[in-house]
């Protein structure tokens, strides 16, 4: 079995971290190593999304929660520039066009993060194809060199797991990933003082500290949260190729 010491004794199974595990094994270290990472977390009611989700599925449009979530993030990012981008050396680069990387698991306990190039432009509609098209690709190892890292932000998605709050770690040399935990239900007030039961999420945002202070980061998961929470239909965005420019 590739990876795999068959000559540890007993019933201990060796496995060795080489090929592309090995590969994400380096980076993860080499991010910790190379960064100031701290994480925000934040609590954000899901309603008007999940609303969002039911509106476009009855339109034949349909979508993931995840989708919503590029969308929406991506357009908080045109607000929030200082938190898209890079960080090489002393050198940060902050894009005007949002790139944004999707972690995406794959068979064998791997990971890959390819882009969704200008994703601001993008409806849902558009980005759920885009998205598609990349864990199609992934899966059949057709993923490109510019995909795999001409990103300026990057979302990791826990959000069917029992997860709710974790601490990503950053795509280097991007500055910053957004992590989405489980949506599970509590009780919250409604407008007219009752109590209702809310599908609540929990978002981790780790940054690099290099590049933003905690001010400003705490600024772009409040947005985010708000954005959310009072989603609506997006206009057509779909003028533009999945591309670079």
């Amino acid at each position: 079995m590739d990876g795999v010491d068959m000559n540890a004794g007993g019933d201990e199974r060796v496995i060795l971290l080489r090929g592309m595990r090995g590969m994400i094994a380096d980076k993860m270290m080499q991010s910790l190593a190379q960064t100031a990472q701290l994480t925000h977390h934040a609590e954000c009611d899901m309603s008007r999304l999940l609303k969002r989700k039911d509106q476009l599925a009855e339109q034949g449009i349909r979508v993931s929660v995840e989708d919503l979530m590029i969308e929406v993030v991506a357009a908080t990012l045109v607000q929030h520039p200082e938190l898209n981008g890079t960080l090489e050396g002393r050198e940060l680069r902050l894009s005007s066009s949002i790139h944004m990387s999707v972690a995406i698991a794959l068979p064998g306990d791997l990971l890959v993060a390819p882009t969704i190039f200008n994703a601001h432009q993008l409806d849902a509609g558009a980005l759920a194809k885009a998205r598609g098209d990349l864990v199609r690709r992934a899966n059949s190892n057709k993923l490109t060199v510019k995909e795999m890292t001409g990103g300026t932000f990057t979302i990791s998605n826990l959000g069917r797991s029992r997860v709710k709050f974790f601490t990503p770690i950053l795509n280097i040399p991007q500055i910053a990933v957004l992590g989405i935990g489980e949506s599970a239900s509590q009780l919250r007030l409604g407008a007219q003082g009752t109590v209702e039961t809310r599908p609540v999420a929990g978002l981790s945002l780790t940054f690099d500290h290099r590049a933003i202070d905690g001010g400003p980061a705490a600024n772009f998961l409040s947005a985010l949260c708000a954005a959310i929470e009072t989603a609506e239909p997006q206009p057509d965005r779909q003028s533009k190729p999945v591309g670079l420019e």
